[in-house]
């Protein structure tokens, strides 16, 4: 299996990889997200042994799997509706050498399924939850093929885009001035704030403590700024490295920041800036009928 990626649903994060170039979504994972699931192994078994369900998976594989093993898949076929009959996705491969159903280990680790395959097991779950994962999915693959143009790839571009410019003022004519070498190290934290009160009215430790959930899951202030503030962030943190230059003290560059990005976010609002980054949707092809 290749890098992880993943989709949300229901404030819950759903694993998709990459396996043989297909993409697979984690089964676990969806149990997890759909507040109506139970407990998740027993529901993944208790999708498997249904009937119609290997139906499914073996009509997939005969499409996909060139070595699939029909002897084993007509002897499970055959016992399945039984009571006592049980199939986990380990057992199916092993007998079958089915490839559609995987079990990934490690930090990423779960039962993994083709996107075919995860939506059967999405409708089983719930159609209205399966539907969510199908616009999500989607999502994910438009971001992939529209990197420079969806919102996440702006978003990681325009994080960065002058923070280079900004630590290196910081360093070259903020901390020479420092005679202990313990307060050097807030120093880059201690500017980084002062553009986040500009812009914000808070520093990153406060707006940890108000958002504790999306702290806990490893976002910051900027993962979850629009990008008409990351734009006015890059652009304060140039101004801020030619204050910096200028040796303007903190106070009247805090003045300096805070009607910048007063003032410029006020105008991106107000002209919708925001559109500018989307992707165009073109329009569906119409065919003719004869």
């Amino acid at each position: 299996m290749k890098k992880t990626n993943t989709i949300v649903v229901q404030e819950t994060n759903i694993s998709v990889t990459k396996v043989n170039n297909e993409d697979y979504i984690c089964l676990t994972d969806m149990v997890k997200a759909n507040r109506e699931s139970g407990r998740t192994e027993i529901l993944i078994q208790s999708w498997m042994r249904r009937k119609d369900t290997i139906l499914f998976l073996a009509a997939w594989e005969s499409l996909y799997n060139p070595v699939f093993n029909y002897i084993e898949f007509d002897v499970i076929k055959n016992r399945a509706g039984v009571n006592s009959f049980i199939l986990t996705p380990k057992e199916w491969n092993i007998k079958t050498n089915a490839i559609g159903v995987v079990a990934k280990t490690g930090r990423y680790g779960g039962t993994y399924a083709h996107k075919d395959i995860a939506y059967h097991f999405g409708m089983w779950l719930s159609p209205a939850f399966n539907l969510l994962v199908i616009k999500e999915f989607q999502r994910l693959k438009d971001i992939e093929s529209n990197p420079l143009l969806s919102e996440w790839g702006i978003k990681r571009v325009l994080s960065k885009v002058n923070y280079t410019i900004h630590t290196d003022a910081i360093k070259d004519f903020v901390i020479p001035k420092i005679d202990v070498e313990q307060q050097k190290l807030y120093v880059y934290a201690d500017e980084a704030d002062l553009l986040n009160l500009a812009l914000w009215g808070c520093t990153a430790k406060q707006w940890r403590e108000v958002n504790v959930n999306h702290a806990q899951k490893g976002l910051n202030i900027r993962d979850v700024a629009s990008i008409n503030e990351l734009v006015v962030l890059s652009n304060m943190e140039s101004f801020n490295a030619e204050l910096l230059k200028r040796c303007i003290d903190k106070s009247k560059r805090y003045t300096c920041l805070w009607e910048m990005a007063q003032s410029q976010l006020a105008r991106l609002n107000a002209v919708n800036a925001e559109k500018g980054f989307r992707a165009i949707e073109t329009a569906p092809e119409v065919k003719a009928i004869n």
